[in-house]
């Protein structure tokens, strides 16, 4: 198998078992407290939950078969196959939906939805052909990828303190983007796995990952926990995450796609018709799970 296949193969498994990840995830935090935004102690209530052990054991597989896929391909290729964990998980959710007390959501939207996603992610591979690009971790990327990240997530939490119509959104876009960030660190650092762990230590990325990804996780257990349904919110996530991540891959590791006025104009329609899909399968999408417990207030004036 060559490479570019085996890139493929591993983020389409790394794309089903991060929707499953995500089912169980969110049906988890309805059951806990609610915290405020980037609060570790999410965490702590959560793993009392088996449900949530369950996700977070389908999580660190997906994220390895991510690894993988990263490792094999370029992040232009990899990441828009994973924004398929969203179909994965309405698919998974849809067998929840059968159950006789749960009402069915409107399926012909939902499929127009999947079918124009599945379209706009094959169709920007075929017709965008990206390259490698290179993996060179140079230090003149840290100030700015800092700078950027901070004010995007501050922005992002900003919105969420102040709207609450909107904060499960802003959480959701806080989240994609940070993992967008990780999928572009995790692409450095495949590069310096032949040099061993010791070298993987000797080098910024690991040590922004480590920020970074743990805190796109929070993010992603409060998104979930706010919103009445998972689809907007992992809709968000699943668009946010390549797009970052490829845009990150032009600007700094010189990943290109086939130029030319038709192929251009192809990369374009296919990545709007990729939103438009999300956007379809996520509208009005509805959710059975249990409101989030409240935050305990017995001790507040």
């Amino acid at each position: 198998m060559s490479e570019p296949a085996a890139a493929v193969v591993t983020a389409l498994a790394s794309a089903l078992v991060l929707g499953i990840s995500a089912v169980a995830d969110q049906r988890s935090t309805k059951k806990v407290q609610t915290r405020e935004a980037l609060s570790p102690r999410i965490i702590l209530d959560l793993v009392r939950q088996p449900l949530w052990l369950i996700a977070v054991g389908a999580n660190i597989v997906g994220f390895a078969l991510q690894v993988v896929a990263l490792d094999f391909g370029s992040l232009a290729l990899v990441q828009p196959i994973l924004v398929l964990d969203l179909m994965f998980a309405i698919l998974i959710n849809r067998y929840v939906w059968r159950r006789p007390n749960v009402k069915p959501p409107d399926m012909k939207l939902i499929w127009a939805g999947i079918v124009a996603t599945t379209a706009g992610v094959a169709g920007f591979l075929a017709i965008g052909q990206p390259s490698a690009g290179h993996t060179q971790a140079r230090l003149g990327i840290l100030p700015p990828l800092a700078v950027g990240l901070v004010v995007v997530i501050g922005g992002c939490l900003a919105v969420a303190a102040r709207s609450r119509n909107l904060r499960p959104l802003a959480l959701a876009l806080a989240c994609g983007v940070n993992y967008g960030v990780a999928a572009f660190l995790v692409k450095l650092l495949t590069s310096e796995f032949g040099g061993g762990l010791g070298e993987v230590f000797t080098h910024w990325p690991i040590y922004v990952f480590a920020v970074v990804g743990p805190a796109g996780y929070i993010l992603n257990q409060d998104a979930l926990q706010q919103g009445t349904f998972l689809a907007p919110v992992q809709a968000i996530i699943s668009a946010a995450d390549p797009i970052i991540s490829i845009a990150l891959g032009i600007l700094w590791l010189s990943v290109r796609l086939r130029g030319g006025p038709a192929a251009t104009a192809g990369e374009v329609v296919s990545l709007l018709l990729l939103v438009v899909g999300i956007v379809l399968t996520t509208y009005r999408l509805p959710s059975d799970s249990p409101a989030p417990v409240p935050a305990d207030t017995s001790a507040q004036p």
